[in-house]
């Protein structure tokens, strides 16, 4: 076993049982830390600004999206324990070798663009609290703070997560509490009502916010011991850290939210926190910093899943990763410090867009795992030249991943593009719901059609 300090050996095999370590509830910190950033109080600042509800209003739905989506995005913890590979490598499973990579080859494009907009977001928070501090020296201490648990791995990532939980966990709790003191008035305060419009809104943002986690979770669960229980407390460390994270952030965020009066959420936060605003900005910019450490981390093992598709004869240890991550880190600092500020934030737009790519996926990978193996994988056979028991290709799974995906346009509704039913729903994107919906059952039942017709006897493919 790695002491802290020393960079992980394993990589994107089988974690071997001598190395199996932690508990289940260590997850919690994991999801509970980075999930208190700037970034996700300026998301629950939505609610009660862009979508115009009243703080209880806005409260209950934030809430309800973010049960919703945790289930979803909790779900992938068991696969962890269970298999002890990588989440995308467990991809293989349905997909086939080949058919792995289109969508582990998009999610390590979001992984890089999430990075990079981590790094422009975290030096914003550093130059509100020193306003001489110019964009690029702020970016790169964001960056410094991010490099040592990204190259560490996966025990300094654990540990960087129990020190945010502390760390951001305290200014949260502090911002609530000027909130409280100084400002009286917000229980009474409400924003406009914006009906069920609004509501709808925030629910799906909130929800969202905890589906885009899906393709992170195995990677952070995979060292834990195997068994039922461990796979049991997997989901719910997962679940209830990331829930209650999210939540105190974005309940944060719809606070202050509901007192700006059009003000910037960032800059009515500060005035409400007067003295106290540089060290809790500060707090939040390292929130971000170690969350884009587990971009780039998580990044770097989908990258060695792609690479190692191509190279099944090639043992990709720890010097690939180790340089892989250099690359990322080096892509997304070039991006965050060369790129325009118009190019940034259309690449934000369009990253909001590409997210729909993950839902067929998810669906597809719980309703496979969870539904038809039942947790039952042959490990060895994702890492075969030939795809062992999985193929190359499994034509189901394509042909359902691209319905589902196809399936979103007409109720998606993001910034770059909005389709004809999100319209008539009044901007509400619902897209996620009808693949959720849609995209299991069609699994189930092509994939039962393909083996008896393709393969007599049951034989997986």
């Amino acid at each position: 076993m790695e002491r802290i300090g020393t960079v992980e050996a394993e990589t994107i095999y089988p974690i071997p049982a001598a190395s199996r370590h932690g508990r289940p509830r260590d997850l919690f910190t994991v999801w509970f830390g980075p999930n208190l950033m700037m970034l996700t109080v300026v998301t629950g600042a939505l609610a009660t600004t862009l979508f115009g509800l009243s703080l209880l209003e806005g409260l209950l739905a934030l809430l309800i999206g973010n049960l919703v989506g945790g289930v979803f995005m909790a779900l992938h913890a068991a696969q962890g324990p269970r298999l002890g590979v990588p989440q995308m490598i467990q991809t293989r499973g349905q997909f086939g070798l080949y058919g792995a990579v289109p969508i582990t080859a998009i999610i390590v494009l979001m992984y890089v663009g999430f990075a990079a907009s981590n790094l422009v977001l975290g030096a914003e928070g550093l130059q509100a609290c020193f306003p001489t501090l110019g964009r690029f020296p702020a970016i790169v201490i964001i960056q410094i703070v991010s490099i040592a648990p990204a190259i560490l791995g996966y025990r300094v990532i654990h540990v960087a997560a129990r020190i945010l939980t502390v760390v951001c966990g305290a200014a949260v709790l502090v911002c609530l509490g000027y909130v409280a003191l100084y400002h009286g008035e917000m229980h009474g305060a409400t924003a406009f009502t914006n009906g069920w419009t609004g509501f709808l809104r925030t629910l799906s943002l909130a929800a969202l916010w905890q589906i885009a986690y899906a393709p992170y979770v195995s990677d952070s669960s995979r060292y834990l011991p195997a068994g039922p229980a461990s796979e049991r407390h997997a989901f719910l460390a997962c679940f209830s850290g990331s829930i209650s994270g999210s939540m105190l952030a974005m309940a944060l965020g719809a606070v202050v939210g509901s007192l700006a009066g059009g003000q910037h959420v960032v800059q009515s936060l500060m005035g409400v926190l007067g003295q106290a605003a540089i060290p809790v900005l500060l707090a939040f910019s390292l929130g971000i910093a170690v969350a884009n450490a587990m971009n780039v981390y998580c990044g770097a093992l989908s990258t060695l899943t792609v690479a190692q598709t191509f190279s099944t004869h090639r043992h990709h240890g720890q010097g690939m990763r180790l340089a892989v991550t250099i690359v990322l880190l080096v892509f997304a600092f070039s991006m965050a410090t060369l790129m325009a500020d118009g190019f940034m934030a259309a690449y934000s737009e369009f990253l909001e867009l590409l997210m729909c790519v993950m839902i067929p996926w998810t669906a597809i990978n719980l309703t496979d795992y969870y539904l038809l193996h039942h947790g039952e994988y042959d490990v060895a056979s994702f890492f075969k030249r030939d795809g062992g028991i999985y193929g190359f290709w499994n034509l189901p799974a394509l042909i359902c991943y691209m319905l589902g995906l196809v399936i979103q346009f007409p109720f998606l509704s993001t910034a770059l593009y909005t389709g004809s039913m999100a319209r008539l729903l009044g901007g509400v994107d619902i897209s996620w719901v009808v693949s959720l919906l849609v995209t299991p059952p069609l699994y189930v039942l092509s994939e039962r059609h393909f083996r008896s017709k393709v393969l007599p006897g049951g034989e997986n493919a």
